[in-house]
């Protein structure tokens, strides 16, 4: 992602909603985004549009069944950006809010499993993990766990089968890696 605009479409939080939505669920209809994410259609659409404009998602006129239906779906199959991408400084600085943005996103999940964990069943909170590791590393090889680390998981994704009957329900998986001190 190195359009600031595209940047900006993203982060808003109704929008990131329903992209996490398209996400997990594939093609949908206006109406079921907005049922689903408790917002009303019309409202819906104006965000599809936005970004639909950003490069994020776009129509799926072919799954209509009729011509009252409207479907959209993801048109990238994944997001990453970097601050480094934006050399102009206004366009630096926004990116740096959308970075803060999608931390507070990320803890927000974390700190809402946190608050579920007790009530949560008992299969859920053994599944869920926790992992931290402190290394001695050279930028080359953050960067070479970063690729591992973004290839497992994907592979990981990609070889669960939705079609076999298991009941399953929406995992977030997130991860960074930055230098420190002890």
């Amino acid at each position: 992602m190195t359009s600031i605009e595209t940047l900006r479409a993203f982060h808003h939080p109704t929008r990131r909603r329903m992209v996490d939505y398209l996400f997990l669920h594939g093609p949908t209809q206006v109406g079921t985004l907005a049922r689903e994410l408790g917002q009303q259609v019309g409202s819906i659409s104006h965000h599809l549009r936005m970004l639909q404009r950003a490069g994020v998602v776009a129509p799926a006129p072919e799954l209509a069944t009729d011509g009252r239906t409207s479907w959209w779906r993801l048109d990238q199959d994944s997001v990453s950006w970097s601050v480094d991408d934006f050399a102009d400084a206004a366009e630096r600085m926004q990116a740096k809010a959308a970075q803060r943005l999608n931390t507070d996103h990320h803890l927000a999940k974390l700190s809402a499993w946190m608050r579920e964990t007790e009530r949560a069943d008992p299969a859920w909170r053994h599944a869920a993990f926790s992992s931290d590791a402190l290394a001695m590393a050279s930028p080359q090889e953050l960067e070479e766990l970063s690729e591992a680390l973004r290839v497992a998981t994907r592979e990981w994704r990609d070889r669960i089968d939705l079609d076999d009957g298991t009941e399953r329900r929406p995992v977030f998986v997130f991860s960074y890696g930055f230098p420190t001190r002890p």
